[in-house]
């Protein structure tokens, strides 16, 4: 039977640099996300779209949270399957297009993990995980665009 899971963020815009939107120009695009007790991220718009540079935007967030959940389903999955990963990095990126209109969407993100697994462990399934990770990535199941991934496993040397 399926469970339902409620995720709830508040988010308070702090542009309002005092006169509100009263033009494009006239507004910032910061604002802070919060939510149960977690530290603030503070964000605002990609810096094409006028942002600040220093806070996160929400196509970063969206990369981010792909790379993360990803992370999450395969560490699961390694260590059900008694593959000790020792240390895991991502170089995540996604595309998003812009239309003349100013409209847009993602067209890929691409995952880029590099997994060092224990001596003796056995890489190749080590790899194939990476496939049934994505097959169970909450966020990946729920954008309809193309998530790939490009695994490098190293295997640490036997001490």
């Amino acid at each position: 039977m399926a469970r339902e899971h409620r995720y709830g963020v508040g988010l308070t815009w702090t542009g309002n640099e005092g006169s509100g939107t009263s033009s494009y120009r006239a507004y910032g695009r910061a604002h802070l996300l919060s939510g149960g007790g977690k530290p603030d991220i503070p964000g605002s718009s990609d810096p094409h779209f006028r942002g600040d540079p220093s806070r996160w935007n929400p196509e970063e967030l969206l990369v981010a949270a792909l790379s993360a959940c990803h992370q999450l389903a395969y560490l699961h999955l390694c260590a059900t399957a008694g593959i000790v990963v020792t240390a895991y990095e991502d170089a995540a990126e996604g595309v998003m297009m812009e239309e003349p209109g100013g409209a847009g969407q993602f067209s890929s993100v691409v995952l880029r993990p590099k997994v060092t697994v224990a001596a003796g462990a056995d890489a190749e399934k080590a790899n194939a995980l990476h496939h049934e990770a994505h097959a169970v990535c909450f966020i990946a199941r729920s954008v309809n665009f193309p998530v790939t991934h490009e695994p490098v496993i190293e295997v640490e040397e036997v001490a």
